[in-house]
């Protein structure tokens, strides 16, 4: 199994890059210039939300340690307009702007032309679902090693 367990780790990693090279491509088909791969998956787990930056981290749209540095250039760039709590100002919320959501328009038709593609490739609905389940167990697992020490 260790074997087995080490090559999914890998795969992982390497799907995980060759998807942010899939927006990478499809915003320069789309001539976006002055943001990266990351930051339209950012764009695009936000979605038509208000959202709060700590809500963000929270539901694990996103994990990258310059969370605030990808937000404030996006808001400089016009991509996110933040709004500030009147009860706490130490609370912001995002949420995108028109510019924004033509871009995540975009990336949702590319991800509906990648999925679409699935079925060319020999993959059936219960197999992404299989697939699925399987890496929620896979976190699962990983959330127990954490919170637990592997027992």
């Amino acid at each position: 199994m260790r074997k087995e367990y080490l090559e999914l780790t890998r795969l992982i990693e390497r799907l995980h890059r060759r998807f942010l090279d899939v927006l990478r491509a499809e915003l320069n088909r789309m001539s976006v210039r002055g943001i990266n791969a990351v930051q339209a998956l950012l764009l695009a787990n936000i979605g038509e939300e208000k959202i709060t930056i700590r809500d963000l981290i929270e539901r694990g749209y996103y994990q990258g340690s310059n969370v605030s540095y990808n937000i404030k250039k996006l808001t400089d760039m016009g991509y996110l307009d933040q709004e500030r709590s009147v009860h706490d100002k130490r609370s912001v919320a995002i949420k995108l702007t028109d510019k924004a959501l033509n871009v995540v328009k975009r990336v949702r038709e590319m991800e509906d032309e990648n999925a679409e593609s699935l079925a060319k490739h020999g993959l059936t609905p219960e197999d992404v679902l299989a697939l699925c389940e399987s890496l929620r167990r896979l976190e699962r697992t990983w959330t127990d090693y954490i919170h637990y020490g592997g027992e």
